[in-house]
């Protein structure tokens, strides 16, 4: 390419580069949507409702996906492909080759249809690169956005941000990687004064001009390498957040790699660097004083006095330190909106966690059964297993090529025994046999071979319900006054459990089963 144009960055062509609002004309363009999950399907929907020629194109022929195709069809979808064979080439639209490629967040960039559109200089976006170009239109609010990345606690800040705004009066909704599909969001027809936007690293991977008003990379560590390739590729998508910020960049002080991406970051001019610690917090940070959460950055007397924002004890009966760190968090989002103190304190105590994230279950004959199915990665359940002394801990799962060492090695002073989960449950295995040989395993005869029939008629007891059940029996035979049983896996679920809600709902019902049902707490 020569002339004016030849600098444009991959994600953009002389046909895409004005498409900044819904009223653009994106009539006419050749649009292939890879991926018929929720995502998928709203860009699709979107994108034909604005005139656009879509072809969508998805590997699993399933009956819920044919379902899906069916409605696209109604409504104007230029064509459908599913099955395997589809997702291996980049299809043409209407006889020539695609404008464009909007792309679920889970495809990898290595996919061969993705792959082929790069080599062939089609421009890649995922949903929240269209959305964000969408935000904009005639007639309605735009949205202000607030971006919220990590590797853990995303979700429980999205939804303190949103119930945050909501006290403060706002038209507010949580939108992205969790809840509704954001083009839903954008498509509202009333329109959102804010978005608490969840954005996951593959969602980053695929957008290249979001200018929030305020963002935040909660933490960071090692997680989705096998998609990413590798640890620093991941670690740039994350750091992708703080790109373009107008007005406050939030950094966890305790995590220099935040603070490093915030001072790498190409900001809007004037943008603030405001840190957040569950410690004293200094100039332009919020934190903690004695049992009160704190602002020392969005008042004019910051230098010397602090702004209090709620009580610890409103967050909940257990509040781990990372939950302290969540809400702060998303007091600093907030507050860069503009929103008082008081917005704060009523959306912590407005605040409905959802399940799954150490969620108290049962107290029960001086043992806490605590179900922390979201720690997914060994970072999330470091956090778990650091608010409990005394654990019986119940993990494994699918590892997504991650290391345990460190993990063991931090927490096996405060471990009376493990119960192990997985089909592979070999690379935890080998980290508690390297740094905690003296903690008793728990390991199910068949999980190893991936042969569970334990008599005829039996479900496998290597997978699902009936491994749950299992686990939680020994690890009640394990656990003593005092001690807390933690599921809290450090892995994903999909090899023996169809999601992380699934295995928590698993172990719920199996500990209630055995008798041990009780008040549930808040979650973090």
């Amino acid at each position: 390419m020569s002339g004016p144009d030849a600098a444009l960055p991959h994600w953009e062509t002389p046909r895409l580069k004005d498409l900044t609002t819904w009223d653009s004309a994106w009539a006419g363009l050749r649009v292939v949507v890879a991926g018929i999950g929720a995502s998928g399907f709203s860009a699709a929907d979107t994108l034909i409702e604005l005139g656009a020629v879509v072809v969508v194109v998805d590997g699993g022929a399933t009956a819920a996906n044919e379902a899906k195709a069916d409605t696209l069809r109604i409504v104007g979808a230029h064509e459908v492909l599913l099955g395997a064979e589809y997702a291996e080439r980049l299809p043409l639209v209407d006889g020539v080759q695609a404008d464009l490629v909007v792309t679920s967040p889970g495809w990898r960039p290595t996919q061969p249809l993705l792959a082929e559109a790069a080599a062939a200089g089609v421009p890649v976006w995922g949903d929240v690169e269209l959305a964000w170009r969408l935000r904009e239109r005639a007639g309605r609010t735009t949205p202000e956005w607030l971006t919220i990345t990590g590797t853990n606690g995303k979700t429980t800040t999205v939804g303190l941000t949103e119930s945050m705004l909501i006290a403060g009066g706002k038209r507010a909704v949580a939108a992205g990687n969790v809840g509704t599909p954001i083009l839903d969001v954008i498509r509202d027809p009333q329109g959102f004064e804010f978005l608490a936007v969840e954005l996951s690293s593959f969602q980053l991977h695929w957008s290249y001009s979001l200018s929030p008003l305020a963002s935040v990379c909660l933490n960071i560590a090692e997680d989705h390498v096998d998609w990413h390739g590798s640890y620093e590729a991941y670690a740039a998508a994350k750091a992708s957040v703080y790109e373009r910020t107008r007005v406050a960049c939030i950094y966890n002080v305790e995590q220099r790699e935040t603070e490093a991406m915030v001072e790498e970051a190409e900001v809007v001019e004037g943008c603030r660097a405001v840190g957040f610690t569950t410690g004293m917090p200094s100039v332009s940070m919020l934190g903690v004083v004695e049992d009160l959460l704190v602002d020392r950055a969005f008042i004019q007397q910051r230098k010397d006095s602090a702004a209090e924002l709620a009580a610890i004890g409103e967050l909940g009966e257990v509040v781990p330190r990372h939950l302290v760190a969540n809400a702060l968090a998303a007091a600093g989002l907030v507050r860069a909106a503009g929103l008082p103190a008081a917005a704060v304190r009523d959306g912590i105590r407005s605040f409905q966690p959802g399940e799954h994230r150490i969620q108290v279950v049962t107290n029960e004959a001086g043992v806490l059964w605590i179900n922390d199915s979201k720690a997914t990665n060994p970072h999330a359940a470091s956090a778990s297993l650091a608010s409990f002394q005394s654990v019986v801990w119940i993990a494994g799962g699918l590892s997504k090529g991650v290391s345990y060492d460190a993990l063991v090695q931090d927490h096996a002073g405060r471990l009376r025994a493990v119960v192990l989960l997985g089909e592979d449950p070999a690379p935890l295995l080998d980290a508690l046999r390297r740094h905690a040989p003296d903690v008793p395993v728990s390991l199910h005869p068949n999980l190893h071979t991936g042969h569970g029939d334990d008599g005829e008629g039996s479900p496998d007891p290597t997978t699902g319900d009936a491994l749950m059940q299992w686990a939680v029996a020994e690890a009640a035979g394990l656990a003593r006054d005092g001690d807390t049983v933690l599921m809290a896996p450090a892995a994903a679920s999909m090899d023996q459990f169809s999601s992380y809600a699934h295995r928590g709902t698993a172990f719920m019902a199996a500990v209630e089963a055995r008798g041990l049902q009780g008040t549930t707490a808040k979650e973090s």
